[in-house]
């Protein structure tokens, strides 16, 4: 008889697949190749000169050969890699909506790598908590991308902690050029500045924060024991406290305003994601932004 966890794993990879390649055939895909751009130009043919191409891609050699003018023609060098950096810590577990904050990041990595290998790129993975748990060398194809989602889905870390800046060395060891790189985690770490500036002048560096409203602000619920899921911390709030409610708000929206702030001044592009609201909006407005940028 089937385990049914396993029958529940290929259902949530199996709408994964489906939902991803809809939005990227219809929106998606050709976003992420102006997001994205190749390495460069390169050569691809020569053909005889049209009325409205430019002087300058002229072939003099072959025009002087033939005596007809003739133009060389370019094409963009498309294939590049494409890393997911994802945090499975202990705090990514947590959900106080439909959907974990694991299950978000799984939901976010399916559509950029059905994106990706639509464009000709290669896909990888590092899953990581306060060390290195998972590496998946970047490869092509829809069996790797779902190969990787099912991998993050179904994964049970070892360790609770997150340590970004293991991370990042990490990634500057085994990936020596330069690639787009998504790090999604919800940054509950500290001490990682200096790595992230070096990544961001090695690689095309997005960083993804994942936030589930709770983290955010707390509801009146009497009485609360609260516990950190990568430290085991215990704290008893009285969330009828109007007090007790506003400080721990102040604080965590501090936090978060924290982390945008010095991904901002450390010139990483960044994507906010709530579990509560639709991340859809969140990236294209990302692509629609970097688009227009690399364009000026």
């Amino acid at each position: 008889m089937p385990d049914p966890k396993s029958q529940n794993l290929l259902k949530k990879v199996r709408e994964i697949q489906i939902v991803s390649r809809k939005v990227v055939n219809e929106l998606l895909g050709g976003e992420y190749k102006s997001a994205f751009k190749g390495r460069g130009m390169e050569f691809d043919e020569v053909r005889e000169y049209m009325p409205g191409d430019e002087v300058r891609t002229i072939d003099w050699n072959v025009t002087a050969r033939t005596g007809k003018p003739f133009v060389k023609r370019f094409i963009e060098e498309r294939e590049q890699a494409l890393f997911f950096l994802v945090d499975m810590s202990a705090s990514g577990s947590f959900g106080s909506t439909p959907k974990s904050k694991n299950e978000i990041a799984a939901e976010l990595c399916g559509l950029l790598a059905f994106s990706a290998i639509k464009n000709n790129d290669k896909v990888g993975l590092i899953i990581f908590t306060d060390e290195i748990e998972l590496f998946v060398p970047p490869d092509k194809g829809q069996l790797h991308v779902l190969h990787l989602i099912r991998e993050i889905l179904s994964f049970e870390p070892k360790r609770k902690g997150t340590c970004i800046a293991c991370a990042l060395d990490y990634l500057g060891k085994m990936v020596k050029k330069k690639c787009v790189t998504f790090l999604i985690s919800d940054f509950q770490d500290a001490d990682y500045d200096k790595q992230l500036k070096l990544a961001a002048l090695h690689y095309d560096l997005v960083a993804i924060t994942i936030t589930d409203p709770r983290e955010l602000e707390l509801p009146n619920a009497g009485l609360v024991e609260l516990t950190d899921a990568e430290t085991g911390e215990q704290i008893l709030v009285d969330t009828a406290s109007s007090t007790a409610r506003k400080k721990f708000n102040v604080a965590a929206r501090a936090r978060h305003l924290e982390i945008k702030d010095s991904l901002t001044r450390l010139n990483i592009d960044q994507i906010d994601v709530q579990t509560n609201q639709d991340y859809m909006r969140s990236l294209i407005r990302f692509f629609q932004t970097r688009d227009r940028r690399q364009t000026l």
